[in-house]
């Protein structure tokens, strides 16, 4: 079972192939961090069906950045993570390909960009273009 901010993976690591069910579990690939410190390891992974308030999305660009670097390498020095294993590469683009039961945002087909972190919609910084600096999950 792996987990990245959240969002939880049976299976293991980082780019995703084409999805052909909703309801199925499909097969792509991840960068996985099985440990701190330790190279990324490239895998086939399994991705369950969205859950409540879950979307499961087509990512056609990913790339690794700092935070994702901290969570590998800063972590012995005191900075708190997920836990281990992860899947690194939240900073994507790509399609909805399915969400689940209590999602209104989005629906499949919609081209989205993840954050690391959720927004709260009633923030200074939610409220203005800015969304990755919400006060409140920051």
């Amino acid at each position: 079972m792996l987990q990245i901010f959240g969002i939880t993976y049976n299976g293991s690591s980082a780019g995703l192939q084409t999805f052909t069910l909703c309801d199925r579990v499909i097969r792509c690939k991840a960068a996985v961090a099985w440990e701190p410190g330790k190279p990324l390891s490239v895998e086939e992974v399994e991705v369950s069906p969205p859950k409540d308030h879950e979307v499961r999305i087509k990512i056609a660009a990913s790339g690794v950045c700092h935070s994702d670097w901290t969570y590998l390498y800063d972590c012995e020095k005191g900075v708190k993570t997920p836990p281990f294993p992860l899947i690194l590469g939240h900073e994507a683009a790509g399609v909805v390909e399915s969400v689940g039961p209590g999602v209104t945002a989005v629906q499949p087909g919609d081209k989205v960009i993840p954050v690391l972190l959720p927004h709260c919609d009633k923030c200074e910084f939610c409220l203005s273009s800015k969304t990755n600096l919400c006060t409140k999950n920051w």
